[in-house]
């Protein structure tokens, strides 16, 4: 267990939420019961999709959030689904994670994460101000006054997607960056290798919206370290029991926060804990990475997009016979293509523009008509065709 865990903060969170404290006793516990790991190992996982399912009941935080508390922001993921920041210093816990990276105070970073309504570009600016860095909000747009930023003001970090890091090196080769924090994406092999000819030190983590910091690597670059203030497990798919090292499930997430009730939260992410010692000298438990997704969502540039927003954007949509959302990742960037076949006597360029208009997922994509008859059946309406080999 992390040394940093205070248990005795779940049965006080779960006398003061009623959402969390009908988990508990559906369990067969009571809430003083809560300070013992076995214990909470009865409460079920709980999912996004179950979590989404609490706040549609009982807008707009589930009942989960303790009465009284203020949150300092509230943002928004896909579903919609809102997630309530903590009125702290570096509420999202990212600090220890940036540390670790060589991250300090008085260093000047470009954060390219995004700010508009989802909690990546907060989350990370939080951490980085903790730490005494200088922050430059970059976002996710204006590539090129971003490189302009980081010339004139002499940047020395980066924290953002692998891709666009990627796409920024590309676009301005005589970008000059002494290190950078990536997260939200696969970081494949072949990828690091590319970035950190070009960039002195690549460091990668691992976090959700709802739960901050998970892990992240260290100078070994050997998984990742759980952070030693949450409880990250790696939990059966069946009945969601923990499992050892070495096995392979669905990674869950408890934070010891007084004014929010996010315990056994299942992130739908798959890895394993690893058993042999860091060579760092940490004596966190570490991830092995990611092994893949439990459900059918995917994650594409940092958001995850499912098959219900598909259904949800498309079924009624007119001319649209059949459909597909397919999700590749050509150089090392996640793009989505849009499949459609229109329906008879439907102009397919007036079809295509209404699928354009239609389709605001955020992400990059394109329209493509194809044949009647190409997509059976039985066919996914979101595939993920990326792969993520060397």
């Amino acid at each position: 267990m992390a040394v940093g865990l205070d248990m005795a903060a779940l049965p006080r969170l779960a006398a003061a939420v009623p959402a969390l404290r009908r988990r508990v006793e559906a369990a067969g516990l009571r809430t003083e019961d809560l300070d013992d790991l076995e214990a909470l190992a009865r409460i079920p996982v709980l999912s996004k999709d179950e979590l989404l399912e609490l706040q549609h009941a009982d807008p707009p935080f589930g009942g989960l959030l303790a009465a009284g508390a203020r949150p300092r922001r509230v943002f928004q993921s896909p579903g919609p689904l809102y997630e309530p920041e903590p009125d702290t210093v570096d509420p999202w816990r990212w600090a220890p994670a940036l540390r670790a990276a060589g991250f300090g105070e008085g260093q000047l970073v470009v954060n390219a994460f995004g700010y508009h309504l989802t909690p990546a570009g907060a989350m990370f600016e939080e951490g980085l101000r903790a730490m005494g860095c200088t922050v430059v909000p970059g976002g996710v747009g204006s590539m090129d006054l971003q490189a302009a930023a980081i010339r004139d003001l002499g940047v020395s970090g980066f924290v953002g997607l692998p891709s666009y890091l990627k796409a920024l090196l590309e676009r301005h080769g005589d970008v000059d960056l002494e290190r950078s924090f990536l997260a939200a994406e696969p970081l494949p092999p072949s990828l690091r290798t590319w970035l950190r000819e070009r960039v002195g030190v690549v460091r990668q983590g691992y976090g959700t919206a709802e739960t901050g910091n998970c892990g992240f690597e260290c100078e070994a670059e050997d998984g990742w370290h759980v952070p030693d203030d949450a409880l990250v497990q790696v939990c059966a798919l069946d009945d969601g029991r923990p499992l050892g090292p070495g096995e392979e499930g669905q990674v869950v997430v408890t934070l010891f926060r007084e004014d929010y009730a996010i315990v056994r939260f299942g992130t739908g992410d798959l890895s394993r804990l690893v058993a042999e010692p860091c060579s760092c000298g940490r004596a966190t438990p570490r991830l092995a990475g990611w092994l893949g997704r439990v459900g059918e969502a995917v994650k594409v540039r940092g958001m995850f997009l499912h098959p219900r927003q598909v259904h949800t954007v498309m079924d009624d949509l007119d001319g649209v016979a059949a459909y597909r959302f397919v999700v590749e990742r050509p150089a090392d960037r996640d793009e989505l293509r849009v499949e459609v076949v229109p329906a008879g006597g439907a102009d397919p360029a007036a079809v295509c523009e209404r699928v354009r208009e239609a389709v605001l997922s955020g992400l990059r994509f394109n329209v493509q008509v194809v044949a009647a008859g190409s997509l059976g059946e039985d066919r996914p309406v979101l595939e993920d065709a990326r792969t993520w080999v060397g």
